[in-house]
């Protein structure tokens, strides 16, 4: 192991626990009068939290944003943008998921910027500051409610990219029970985002004791609670655990120290549901074995080996690569049990038309270097992976 340089800094307060929504008005004193509550497709009404919302918002003149869509879209940030700036916005509230908080990261950003704010997922040295604004969580997934960036589609030009510039929440409110309601296939896809990100983190070439430690504990966190809040939706120590832990994929905790990450499989599944518009969390269930595969070798075995009997209780007597082996058997296995598809074919895509042209993107517009990942991978070696993803 060799240990790593790192910076680590985040800003946002996180207010976890049952009823911690009403905790909400201290946190928004000398912000403003005028607040845009942005949300997606309803839910937060199903819940009651809008309505709770509105009440706690009563001494404020309250804009609304409403249908913000799973993938972002930038017509509901261009949108939300002009909102901003035509009714003098002081503050945001995003109400919802990871989907509602990344679109509001884009328009507290495009609100400070004179051009069009997909320019900033293009470039983000263009930030310069944004709106405040605070979240209230309702799905357990993400990280967005703790992290500094978001994703954003341009459905114009079928593109699914990163809006990246330390764009944190002021205060992040989580309340686990706000999410008995989120649907089981919600559920399992945000475990496998959660996954996702604790693989990009976990799987490098250097770690540490530390780091090592988190990631294997968050991972034993989705393998033992997703089931339980599958059968049982309203078991809120289930759901609290996922909520908690959600919040710790993308903020950077599980990196520090490591060999940074060039984020291979969720650069994968942008292109993926930039072109099909499938469930992010569901798309890196897919890849990720096969991704696996790819970077199984004699080298890397033992860090996959330590993975599975750490994870999965394998006899640390085995050979590393037998237990390296099993260890992603044991991953596929476990996203088929929550209900999750293991191809593309399962999700409508069954001819690799795109796959050259989501290579190309990725090299050309990924934050990461895909030379610097556990294994190197290059154009025909991303290729290889969606084709072995069918």
């Amino acid at each position: 192991m060799t240990m790593h340089n790192y910076d680590y800094y985040v800003p946002t307060r996180l207010v976890f626990g049952k009823g911690r929504v009403s905790e909400l008005p201290k946190y928004l004193e000398g912000r403003g009068k005028k607040v845009l509550l942005a949300y997606g497709g309803g839910s937060i009404k199903r819940l009651g939290l809008y309505d709770t919302l509105k009440d706690l918002l009563k001494d404020y003149e309250v804009f609304e944003l409403p249908g913000i869509e799973p993938n972002p879209r930038i017509e509901s940030v261009r949108k939300g943008v002009e909102m901003v700036k035509q009714e003098n916005i002081d503050f945001i509230i995003a109400a919802g998921g990871g989907s509602v908080i990344d679109c509001v990261k884009n328009i507290a950003c495009g609100a400070r910027y004179d051009g069009d704010p997909w320019d900033l997922v293009m470039d983000a040295s263009l930030i310069k500051g944004h709106v405040p604004f605070f979240a209230v969580l309702t799905l357990s997934a993400t990280g967005s409610e703790y992290d500094g960036g978001g994703v954003i589609t341009n459905p114009e030009t079928n593109e699914k990219n990163a809006l990246l510039g330390n764009i944190f929440p002021e205060v992040s409110i989580m309340d686990p029970e706000y999410t008995y309601s989120v649907t089981a296939w919600q559920t399992a896809s945000g475990s496998a985002d959660i996954m996702s990100h604790v693989f990009e983190s976990y799987l490098v070439k250097d770690g540490n004791i530390f780091t090592d430690g988190i990631c294997e504990a968050m991972l034993r966190t989705i393998v033992e609670c997703t089931p339980k809040a599958l059968e049982q939706p309203d078991d809120y120590e289930a759901r609290a655990q996922l909520m908690m832990i959600s919040s710790f994929g993308c903020c950077g905790l599980p990196a520090i120290g490591r060999t940074p990450s060039p984020w291979v499989c969720h650069g994968i599944e942008h292109e993926v549901s930039a072109f099909y518009d499938i469930t992010h969390g569901a798309g890196l269930a897919i890849l990720t074995p096969p991704l696996m595969r790819f970077w199984l070798t004699e080298e890397t075995a033992p860090r996959f080996a330590q993975y599975g009997v750490r994870v999965f209780g394998l006899d640390p007597k085995n050979a590393p690569m037998d237990n390296a082996e099993e260890a992603i058997r044991k991953t596929a296995e476990f996203f088929k049990s929550i209900g999750l598809p293991g191809t593309l074919r399962e999700v409508g895509i069954d001819s690799d038309e795109h796959f050259g042209e989501m290579a190309d993107h990725i090299i050309a517009h990924w934050f990461g270097n895909f030379k610097d990942a556990l294994r190197p991978l290059n154009r025909d070696d991303i290729i290889g992976i969606l084709k072995a993803a069918l």
